[in-house]
């Protein structure tokens, strides 16, 4: 198939290329497509999606396995284990993955997976709290999540949430580092198009935490968050920050419909 290369706005030398046809039909996906909104699965290659597929070939189950141990296991001084309060997680967590993240009343603000378990870990484990990329932590969030697989997304954006959401629709279309890019600039203007060696998705969160064959690890929606902000050479925020979860809002209501992949794999 030929390519022509495209030059984003601001963004001076870096190329994109661009397939010559970019017509998809909605039923080529299945339920990985819900209108014009797709996931991350379908701008995957062929061997990748594979990989997702075969829950035995996907490496991001070893960290579902290694969520569920924890899940059994009691920590801190009040002698409880996640189980000792939310019992079986097929039942408790099922809705979990597909609605999060949620305005918390009692605190007052939005709360993604990772910040109410922590939450759950000091105030009734009374545990120390997991770093956000901790092994631990991915673990959990992956196994909680995973009990939502294969629902449609579904987060609530009215409420105590409608402040949240507006800051992170302005955070995605706002331009920002050196590249002068905003998010919109490669996950709407050029979804499906190249950028270097990789294809461009619409940077959906219905499979996070995502195992990234990069990373040869699983990692959060905030980590890649500061990856991008990195990659356009701008100063990335702390993960679990209000900034970082107002735009994890916006990101799950763009994928509305699409179902929960976790743990998804993605180049």
């Amino acid at each position: 198939m030929k390519r022509k290369a495209l030059v984003l706005a601001g963004v001076g030398a870096a190329a994109l290329a661009v397939p010559s046809v970019m017509t998809f039909a909605a039923e080529d996906f299945g339920k990985y497509q819900v209108g014009d909104t797709r996931s991350g699965y379908t701008f995957a290659k062929v061997e990748t999606r594979a990989i997702q597929d075969d829950d035995f070939e996907n490496p991001g189950m070893l960290w579902v396995e290694h969520g569920e141990e924890v899940w059994e296991t009691v920590d801190g001084k009040a002698g409880k284990s996640c189980k000792s309060c939310h019992a079986d997680a097929s039942d408790t967590m099922k809705n979990v993955g597909s609605t999060y993240p949620v305005f918390a009343k009692d605190i007052g603000k939005l709360e993604n997976v990772e910040n109410r378990i922590n939450r759950c870990r000091t105030d009734n484990m009374k545990a120390k709290p997991w770093k956000y990329d901790s092994r631990d932590m991915l673990g959990v969030v992956s196994y909680v999540k995973r009990q939502s697989f294969g629902q449609p997304m579904n987060v609530k954006i009215d409420g105590g949430a409608a402040s949240w959401f507006k800051k992170g629709e302005e955070f995605y279309n706002q331009r920002r580092g050196q590249l002068d890019m905003a998010c919109k600039h490669c996950h709407v203007d050029n979804a499906g198009n190249m950028i270097r060696a990789n294809t461009l998705s619409q940077g959906q969160g219905n499979g996070f935490p995502t195992y990234r064959l990069k990373w040869q690890k699983p990692g959060s929606l905030h980590r890649r968050f500061r990856g991008c902000n990195k990659q356009v050479r701008a100063k990335p925020y702390k993960t679990g920050t209000d900034e970082y979860l107002a735009l994890e809002l916006y990101v799950m209501w763009r994928g509305q419909g699409l179902p929960v992949e976790t743990p998804a794999v993605r180049n």
